[in-house]
């Protein structure tokens, strides 16, 4: 044994004599020392502090909040990055086996670091220049990627990196067992479209959740691990499709699924429902704007039991809210469906002759509103430099209800195009709480942030008249009171002369029921009534149901030129079916942490008062059936063929600048509202943007849509309370009366007189 040793030791020194064996050799060496000094100095802390057992073992996730409708269906999510962590028993199998067999085969052997697969990189990659060898990382060097990061030290930053990966990983192999590194990489790791979690990308991709997803669908998420983007399959379809099929055959290598199944799984094609949960599209994005708006202001007064403030983007909170999912789906596709028809007939009717020719005084007024122009003379810049300003052309996406285009446009281009669009607005509510079940803030929020149920005040025309009349009635009116159509010439008001719609001249000597002059929304006989009640009385009846805002005390409030919110118009007309008693619109019911605890729940804000009596909410009632059955409203049924127990009321402001229509059915209360966002801008004829043609039609879409679901049979077969004898009876009179021989004698056509 001495002899051997002897003898290496004299070819040692014989060895390191030759230079092309000593210098490598200290080259190998001084690596080999450089390597273990950095190793050491890292885990110590040098290179900054790597994550004890401790933090690891309290690993806290950034998660989406998450926004429910009614039934618990998700709406949407707010987030930094989009992540909504499950638990190990919702993946499926094959899932984990995708997972497995694609990137660690050999995870249930390892403690983190796998040297048989490293040993193979080294000698297949570096040695055999084989680019197929893979790169040696395991699930848990890629959680510890996911969890912790990577920094950039300028010199030698991979290596620093993947030295702490592998003392982190070997932390994270002592604290947690397979299952639960395999529920923490596959809650942490990114996809593609700025996805994290392995749920959220399955609710983006497939519309469904992870623990649903077929064998397919999980090698396809599986497969854009190795590059998100490069194999997105919203962006490239069959490049993730071709990546897909590459996880299957793993998965045959390693017997997860056999080879006779292979043929069957690549041959399908990939099918994708994708989801969006961008903040500005999907469903209902004015509704999820809005709720953000109020959990914002109400966060900031709930703590969390360590005393700590909730962050809405970060703390995966739960919220539960009114709107109803499918509802809210049938009301969009409704709007889509008849604003498409109305903006082109909108457009047609004014042909060259448009609010927005390149020399009509709108844009040109539009032009100087326009932030940046106040800016540019701010700052001291001439006419002609801010013109020319205005005329740069860019690439621009433009909405259009065919498709959004992308075009070279300037400024004036793009104000020229959204200045033509109709907008609108559509609410709908349950009236016995207020719960929001739809809600429609606009066309498109994209391009149209402003939010017309929550934020927009418009004249609300003709819908304000059975406040008038509810007033009226409340005062002790007859409802088979008659009253003159003729026109009168108000003195204390600047000669002011109410008329009614449509090219001919009324019958002055023709007098009609309140329920008639109501269901034809006859203008000339709601000021009278309001004469007749008093202004102040009708005010008070308005505050009553709920109207915040101090309206005129003007007699044109009969026609509703007030600007009311449509949230609180929709909240006093509930009180029509609610028992006399207005409330206030709701979206939030319940807020949960993400362990499930309610942090804060949410009541109805239901009137406890009456607004007005049963007889009198009786005798309205009946008075808007007949607004649907044979006034302004009726082609609901001789149109859109709708037989429901239906009551109405439609609303055109002056000019035709505003369509209004109101539905009330049982148990369920809506209103729609079309126009322009530039107050200027109206229809070009009564015929196209009265209510009954502008507003009423989403609505009847809408209500069309909701007879095809049995889920809503309870809203759409319900019928309204059989009215009391008395009611019924003090409204069986002759519609109309006309004036008798005598008096037509003695009357004249218009007269003047002051409003009391």
């Amino acid at each position: 044994m001495d002899s051997y040793q002897s003898c290496f030791k004299v070819w040692i020194k014989k060895a390191l004599k030759k230079k092309w064996i000593k210098w490598p050799l200290l080259l190998i060496t001084t690596v080999l020392l450089f390597l273990i000094g950095l190793y050491f100095c890292i885990y110590f802390g040098l290179f900054g502090k790597l994550p004890t057992i401790e933090d690891i073992g309290s690993i806290k996730q950034e998660e989406a909040t998450q926004i429910l409708d009614k039934n618990e269906k998700l709406i949407g999510k707010y987030y930094i990055y989009d992540r909504q962590p499950v638990k190990f028993e919702d993946f499926p199998q094959h899932l984990i086996d995708a997972l497995v067999a694609t990137e660690d085969s050999r995870f249930y052997e390892h403690d983190g670091i796998d040297n048989i697969s490293l040993i193979r990189v080294f000698v297949k990659n570096l040695i055999l220049q084989d680019k197929t060898a893979g790169g040696g990382s395991t699930i848990t060097l890629q959680l510890a990627k996911n969890l912790y990061g990577r920094k950039d030290y300028e010199v030698f930053s991979m290596l620093i990196n993947k030295f702490k990966e592998s003392i982190i990983a070997k932390r994270i192999e002592q604290v947690y067992s397979k299952d639960e590194i395999i529920t923490l990489y596959l809650n942490t790791v990114p996809f593609s479209d700025n996805t994290y979690g392995i749920e959220s990308a399955s609710l983006k991709f497939f519309n469904k959740s992870v623990r649903d997803i077929s064998i397919n669908e999980a090698a396809t998420l599986v497969g854009t691990l190795k590059a998100n983007t490069y194999y997105n399959p919203r962006v490239h379809l069959k490049r993730s499709e071709e990546r897909r099929n590459v996880v299957l055959h793993q998965m045959v290598n390693y017997d997860y699924i056999s080879e006779d199944s292979l043929e069957y799984y690549t041959k399908q094609k990939l099918k994708l429902n994708y989801h969006s949960f961008n903040h500005d599209v999907g469903l209902a994005p004015y509704f999820r704007e809005e709720v953000k708006k109020q959990l914002s202001a109400l966060l900031d007064s709930i703590k969390s039991p360590e005393g700590e403030t909730y962050n809405l983007y970060k703390d995966g909170l739960v919220v539960h809210t009114t709107l109803d999912y499918t509802m809210q789906q049938l009301a969009e596709e409704a709007m889509k469906e008849h604003l498409t028809r109305l903006q082109n007939d909108f457009e047609t009717s004014y042909g060259k002759d448009s609010p927005w020719n390149k020399n009509s005084m709108t844009l040109k007024s539009a032009i100087n509103n326009l932030p940046v122009v106040r800016s540019y003379k701010e700052q001291g810049l001439t006419e002609k430099q801010i013109l020319d300003s205005l005329h740069i052309k860019r690439n621009v996406e433009l909405f259009g209800w065919k498709g959004n285009t992308i075009r070279n446009v300037s400024v004036i281009d793009s104000l020229k195009h959204y200045l033509k669009f109709l907008n609108t607005g559509m609410l709908s509510i349950d009236p016995s709480t207020g719960a929001v079940r739809t809600y429609i803030g606009g066309i498109d929020y994209r391009f149209f942030k402003y939010d017309h149920v929550s934020q927009s005040e418009r004249q609300v025309g003709s819908t304000f008249k059975p406040f008038v009349y509810t007033a009226a009635i409340e005062d002790g009116l007859d409802p088979c009171s008659y009253f003159s159509i003729n026109k009168v010439t108000y003195t204390n008001y600047g000669d002011w002369t109410p008329s009614n719609s449509g090219s001919k001249e009324d019958d002055p000597y023709i007098n009609y029921t309140l329920e008639n002059a109501l269901s034809n929304s006859v203008n000339t006989i709601s000021v009278k009534v309001l004469e007749k009640v008093g202004i102040p009385k009708v005010l008070d009846q308005v505050k009553k149901l709920g109207v915040s805002k101090s309206l005129p005390n003007k007699p044109s409030i009969a026609l509703g030129v007030s600007e009311i919110n449509l949230m609180e118009l929709t909240g006093a007309y509930a009180s029509y079916v609610n028992k006399s008693r207005a409330v206030k619109p709701f979206y939030i019911t319940k807020i949960e942490d993400k362990f499930g605890n309610v942090i804060a729940s949410f009541e109805p804000e239901v009137s406890k008062e009456k607004a007005y009596s049963d007889y009198t909410r009786q005798i309205m009632l009946e008075m808007m059936k007949s607004t649907v059955n044979k006034g302004t409203a009726s082609r609901l049924r001789n149109k859109y063929r709708l037989n429901n127990a239906l009551a109405g009321k439609t609303g055109t402001t002056q000019n035709n600048k505003d369509g209004w229509f109101v539905a009330l059915t049982p148990n369920l209360v809506t209103i729609t509202w079309v126009g322009n966002d530039n107050h200027s801008i109206g229809f070009k004829s009564t015929n196209l943007g009265q209510g009954s043609s502008s507003a009423l039609p989403i609505f009847a879409k809408f209500y069309q849509n909701l007879n095809k679901e049995s889920q809503y049979d309870e809203i759409t077969r319900a019928s309204f309370e059989a009215s009391p004898k008395e009611v019924l009876e003090d409204l069986d009179c002759e519609p109309t009366k006309r004036d008798g021989f005598i008096k037509r004698l003695f009357k004249k056509k218009s007269k003047k007189k002051k409003f009391n």
